[in-house]
């Protein structure tokens, strides 16, 4: 661990840049593992994701536009079903948005059983508060229709405005939750056992992971049981035992303990100067200097006009630019070998940079090859 008795670290530096260093804690369970079903998930389970489009009703005054000719063509329809003949040109929307409704539904999900939807608006409504979702079927992505939805919508805010410009919002009112809006209709069929084998599906694709997985698959149930068949899926036997109840199989499975791995990664979100230093990451012994170009450009206007009485001459407005050039004087600052991540943030706290800076210098360290580790930018 590198130690720096008699530097003083930046407050700002430290406040600004909120890394996340989990790798920092050891405790008895970080040694234990993580459970298989933390890790990874059965194949066969994957959600199927839904769409549909549909009205959502009874907004105060708070729908689409009255130009909204989608909506009204869409009302005028939903009446004619309902064998309700209507003008369009008479219909206005201002009560009416329409809405593409999305959804979640677990393929091995049976008739009956119910799912969460969410619902969006689609045109000019100012806000979903209050609204109700007629009955609008969600299909999937080859055209099955599998679910109906309907409910009452709910945005966990509102949206008041009094006039002359004065409104105050909470939270985002054009996207709204049913709870247990979706009723499923159709069952899509999907197994998790195939010919007498169960499959995991690793999160986060990795082969030591997927080599733990299966060896304590095998030291629970027997040699053989499991194979890593790549860097992200398990392949595991049914045991003959478990052959009338694969559920309670699995259900053992995921309780089992793996070691998880993974590549060394810094993540950094340059909008909001985020920056997350993974575990695993190391440095390389380099030299870095870092300075600011600072150039502040100020424009102010000034008005010339004639004198008193005068009949020639106009009254001009004269813009003055003032330009300012600061070019703060460099550091240069030696990265030593590290080996942690404590020491990694020790050498970033004492660059005293601003996290946007801090990126620049890990992308640059990154491309003369002493930074061991990946960098994604979000």
């Amino acid at each position: 661990m590198i130690r720096h008795p008699h530097f003083a670290v930046p407050a700002a530096a430290l406040l600004a840049v909120p890394f996340l260093f989990g790798a920092l804690v050891t405790s008895a369970s970080a040694d234990e593992g993580s459970r298989i079903k933390d890790l990874a998930q059965v194949e066969g389970t994957a959600p199927e994701p839904l769409v549909g489009y549909g009205l959502v009703v009874g907004l105060n005054g708070t729908g689409d536009g009255s130009n909204a000719e989608m909506t009204i063509n869409s009302i005028a329809t939903m009446l004619e079903r309902m064998d309700v003949t209507v003008n369009p040109a008479d219909l206005k929307p201002k009560n009416v948005a329409a809405v593409i409704v999305t959804g979640n539904l677990d393929p091995n999900a049976v008739i009956g059983s119910r799912l969460d939807v969410t619902v969006n608006s689609l045109n000019d409504a100012s806000s979903l508060e209050g609204g109700q979702l007629i009955m609008t079927p969600l299909q999937a992505s080859d055209g099955t229709l599998c679910v109906l939805a309907q409910g009452s919508v709910s945005i966990g805010g509102f949206n008041i405005k009094a006039g002359a410009g004065n409104s105050f919002r909470k939270n985002h009112t054009l996207v709204g939750n049913i709870p247990n809006g979706g009723t499923v209709k159709v069952q899509l069929g999907g197994s998790f056992v195939r010919e007498g084998h169960v499959a995991w599906l690793l999160h986060y694709a990795d082969f030591g992971t997927a080599s733990s997985v299966a060896q304590s698959i095998n030291t629970a149930f027997g040699a053989g049981t499991a194979h890593a068949q790549g860097a992200q899926r398990i392949e595991v036997a049914l045991p003959a035992a478990y052959t009338d109840n694969p559920v309670s199989f699995i259900a053992e499975m995921g309780g089992l303990m793996a070691q998880a791995d993974a590549v060394a990664r810094v993540v950094v979100n340059e909008r909001t100067g985020t920056i997350i230093v993974g575990r695993n990451v190391k440095l390389r012994e380099a030299a870095v200097a870092h300075g600011n170009l600072k150039v502040v450009v100020n424009t102010y206007y000034s008005v010339s006009q004639p004198s008193s009485f005068s009949n020639r001459g106009d009254t001009v407005v004269i813009p003055e630019v003032n330009a300012d050039v600061q070019d703060r004087e460099a550091r240069v600052l030696r990265v030593p070998e590290t080996s942690t991540v404590g020491d990694v943030v020790a050498v970033l706290n004492d660059i005293g940079a601003s996290p946007r800076d801090i990126i620049a210098i890990l992308e640059a360290l990154k491309q003369a090859g002493s930074l061991q580790a990946d960098v994604v930018l979000m």
